[in-house]
């Protein structure tokens, strides 16, 4: 569970920042949509996935035993 968790966590929060930095390079090269999608909300999906990605890797650093 806890390497799941881990993956997701990297995972989500790769493709949060790249989905986050895709939207604001388009949105400062003056288009307001990226194929049949606002910028707004891919940047809106991105930034949902930084947070998915921090709560995945909060919860494995307090599943794990304090030494």
């Amino acid at each position: 569970m806890e390497n799941i968790l881990l993956w997701i966590g990297r995972i989500a929060g790769v493709a949060g920042v790249l989905l986050s930095a895709w939207a604001a390079v388009a949105r400062l090269r003056g288009t307001y949509f990226a194929g049949t999608f606002q910028v707004g909300t891919l940047l809106l999906v991105g930034i949902t996935g930084i947070i998915i990605a921090c709560f995945c890797l909060l919860f494995v650093m307090t599943m794990r035993p304090r030494r």
